[in-house]
Formats: structure tokens, sequence, C-alpha cells
């Protein structure tokens, strides 16, 4: 036993608090009613975006790419570079999360072959075991494991038309700076690259749409007992502000020494609701406090004591 410690559509944009209704570029794929890719879709896209900028008091970031943005009020609090391309490392994993849940398989039996024990991050899969979607999401989520998240992949439609569908979901939630080519993260597999404005769109789809993500990414610690299919597990969540800033919800930490560190973070409370996308950070935990010290005060509210 093995213990891991380790077709037209419309979209809408907004501008200057004027909605307007424009024709979709999206292809006609996205039409079809049977496409799982395009369930529930609300094709939200944020403010548009312009040179804002903190201001006064704004925190120094060492982050390539920032954007804090206000869900409740549907504007940005914080920007720098937002719509640039840059790697995202296991940010990935929420694509990854939302396809394999689309595509939930009826026997919810996820086999380990070998080719998903690909390394780094991992919970310590073994080639043989049978774990759950719902085990598994922990796994991507908690740990960021590369071993769960291909397994999700290789079991729910193949590894390459997963990553198919991957980037067919990023095409019908309107993203255009968006490219999948693995469900992992890792670099050295192709051009996948995102920036923070659709890491933003697809974090909050995530939110809103699949509650199993949320709870997967906001558990502290969880225990996977054995079974009779697979060992027991011990998981530790790696995104450490859930403990330690009150209001922080999860939601995925990635790193790649391509990527640099990133960090998407929903925070709730107060009346609040913030996301906050850093890629490219030095110094990630430390600048995603700032930044909510900085976006909280800058609604009026008090930041919350933390460490």
């Amino acid at each position: 036993m093995i213990l891991a410690a380790s077709g037209a559509l419309a979209l809408v944009y907004y501008q200057n608090n004027q909605i307007n209704d424009i024709k979709s570029p999206l292809p006609d794929f996205l039409s079809q009613k049977e496409n799982k890719e395009i369930s529930s879709l609300d094709f939200w896209l944020p403010a548009v975006l312009g040179f804002f900028t903190g201001g006064e008091g704004e925190p120094i970031l060492s982050a390539k790419s920032v954007l804090v943005y206000d869900l409740e009020n549907n504007k940005p609090v914080y920007e720098k570079n937002p719509k640039v391309r840059l790697p995202m490392a296991s940010l990935t994993k929420i694509m990854t999360a939302m396809v394999a849940i689309d595509h939930k398989r009826e026997d919810d039996r996820y086999i380990v072959y070998p080719e998903a024990l690909v390394g780094e991050n991992t919970i310590g899969l073994s080639q043989g075991e049978v774990m759950s979607l719902e085990e598994l999401l922990y796994g991507v989520f908690m740990y960021s494991a590369n071993d769960a998240a291909e397994t999700l992949a290789i079991n729910t439609l193949g590894r390459q038309e997963f990553i198919n569908a991957m980037n067919n979901k990023a095409k019908a939630l309107g993203l255009t700076d968006t490219n999948f080519t693995n469900s992992t993260g890792l670099q050295g597999d192709g051009n996948q690259y995102s920036t923070a404005h659709d890491l933003l769109v697809i974090s909050r789809h995530a939110i809103e749409n699949y509650p199993q993500i949320l709870k997967a990414s906001s558990t502290a610690q969880h225990h996977l007992p054995a079974t009779n299919d697979h060992y027991e597990y011990y998981l530790y969540n790696q995104i450490n502000l859930i403990t330690t800033y009150p209001g922080v919800k999860g939601l995925k930490d990635g790193y790649t020494p391509e990527a640099g560190w990133c960090l998407i973070t929903y925070f709730e409370r107060d009346g609040v609701k913030l996301f906050a996308v850093i890629l490219g950070s030095e110094n990630r935990r430390d600048e995603m406090k700032s930044l909510l010290d900085y976006s909280l005060s800058k609604q009026g509210v008090v930041p919350p004591l933390h460490n």
C-alpha cells in the first residue's frame, strides 16, 4: 500500500456601462445543442479593459500580468498587462476539470494507465488503480496533480480528443487568446498559453457552473481511504491562502520555470466578490495578499487580519 503525502450566437460586451449585442465570430459547431462544450455557457465577458492602473497605494509587483476583477460591480479593480499571452502552467487544470465533468464517465471508473504517470506534481497514483472523478478532482486542485489530470484526459475522451474539447470550450466561452496542448500545463508539449483576461472568464465560469470545482479547490485537507480499487491518500491544499487569508475560497496555483509562479484566487467576504489572477510572479503568495488588501481597500472594505 502506498501513502501519498505528497450559426450565430450573441455575445455581450460591456463598454462605458452600455450593453451591446454583436454577431458572434464563433464557429458553427458551437450552435449544436448536443455539443457538451457549450452546455449552460453564458458567454460572459469582462468589462472592456482600458489602461487602468491601481493608482495611489497600489502594490509593487513582480508579476508579468495581473487582473483583479470585482464580480459584483462588473469592473476591473487592478490590472497589469491583462491581455498579454503567457504560459499558464497548472492553471490549465481548471479547464481540464470542466471538460472532465462535462464528459463524466457513466461508470465513474478512471483507470490509471502508465502514460498518465508523467511526474512533477503528483499524488502518487500507481498503474492499475481505479479512481472516481471526485477523487481525481481533489488531486487536481489540492496537489495540482499531473497524474490525476492525465488520468482524467485519457479515460474521458482519449488524450487528443480531450485536448480538442478543451480548446472547443475556450472558443465557446468567446476566448481568442487561449490555446491548450495538454491537460496539465507542463511545458515542452507545444504552444500552450492564455491571458489574465481569458483565465478570469474561465475561472468565473467554473465557479458559476461547477460546484465540484469550488468544493475541491476550497478544501484544506482531505482523506481518501483505501478501497479495493486504490491505495490510501492524504491530501493537503497547496494554495495556502485558503487557511491564512479569511474570505479566500480557492481556486488554483501553478508553476513551471517557463511560466513562473501563477495563482488564481477567488475571494468572497463582506458582500465583495473578487477574482485575482497573477501570471509570471516571483512571489505569488505575498503579491496576492497585497492585491487583495489593496482591492478591498478600494472597495471601502477593511482587509481582514491574515498571515
